[in-house]
């Protein structure tokens, strides 16, 4: 019987549109009022995603953003990683010889030199503005605050950023997490920042094993939790190199997947 379901957010969770439909809303309530835990896990920063996850679970949930660098519950920070000043130094010198658009997201604030286009897109989903500001003056706040970025974000076109991520894994792949989480999006954090590292660290808060766990996801990023959890699932949106390493292969975001896994793995055993 699995205790816990680990669910994804943008092309998992949410629709098209952003928002969650009825019935997948429905399930998961359900499921929670059964006593089993649903957490929301996303590349996205935690004031992206609480309008959201205020409208589903309760404010003792735990949720995970942007890809496992900050856990957020009860109200307070529970865990979070970030990477060194040097470190993201040495990336952004490397950042800026190429066409592409960097976002550096630190706890409930983010950062960039310019607002491009990439920029506003990401902050029509963002309800805190952006800092747009030198990168040298992001710098000086971070060593005040004894702190760095949770994630940077790196946004361009596919090309780029396949060759950009080649790299990055060449000079830092040993010392940062680097990753898509879609073809046009990089992110770069650190080594003790994933969705699966987040995972580790909640199920052992609640005495879980992996075999009694799901992880539900889309995209890239969502390979490490999917291939941990006792049953990794992939919807049906997902590119094939997810589908691969999944456990089972649910319906599309637009079509109620997560309900439909959801049911699948924890409603129908209950039923029984």
């Amino acid at each position: 019987m699995y205790k816990a379901a680990f669910i994804d957010m943008d092309g998992t969770l949410l629709r098209k549109d952003h928002t969650v439909s009825n019935i997948t809303r429905q399930t998961i309530q359900r499921l929670i009022k059964q006593g089993i835990l649903i957490v929301p896990i996303s590349a996205r920063p935690l004031h992206g995603m609480l309008p959201i996850t205020k409208t589903i679970f309760a404010d003792d949930n735990p949720i995970v953003s942007l890809n496992g660098g900050y856990i957020f519950q009860h109200n307070t920070v529970t865990y979070q990683a970030h990477i060194s000043i040097p470190e993201t130094a040495t990336v952004h010198t490397e950042l800026e010889k190429e066409p592409v658009s960097a976002m550096y997201y630190s706890q409930m604030e983010w950062f960039a030199q310019e607002d491009t286009d990439a920029v506003k897109k990401e902050q029509k989903i963002t309800p805190v503005p952006i800092i747009i500001q030198p990168f040298n003056d992001t710098v000086t706040l971070w060593g005040k605050q004894q702190t760095g970025p949770n994630k940077i974000l790196i946004a361009g076109d596919p090309r780029v950023i396949l060759s950009l991520e080649q790299k990055l894994l060449s000079n830092h792949g040993k010392e940062l997490n680097i990753y898509k989480s879609q073809p046009r999006y990089l992110e770069v954090m650190n080594l003790e920042a994933s969705k699966q590292k987040a995972i580790q660290f909640l199920i052992a808060q609640y005495n879980m094993q992996p075999d009694e766990i799901i992880a539900i996801g889309d995209n890239y990023n969502d390979k490490g939790m999917i291939e941990y959890a006792g049953k990794g699932v992939a919807m049906g949106n997902a590119p094939d190199q997810i589908k691969e390493v999944a456990n089972y292969i649910t319906d599309t975001n637009n079509n109620d997947g997560v309900a439909k896994a959801l049911d699948y793995f924890l409603i129908k055993p209950l039923k029984c």
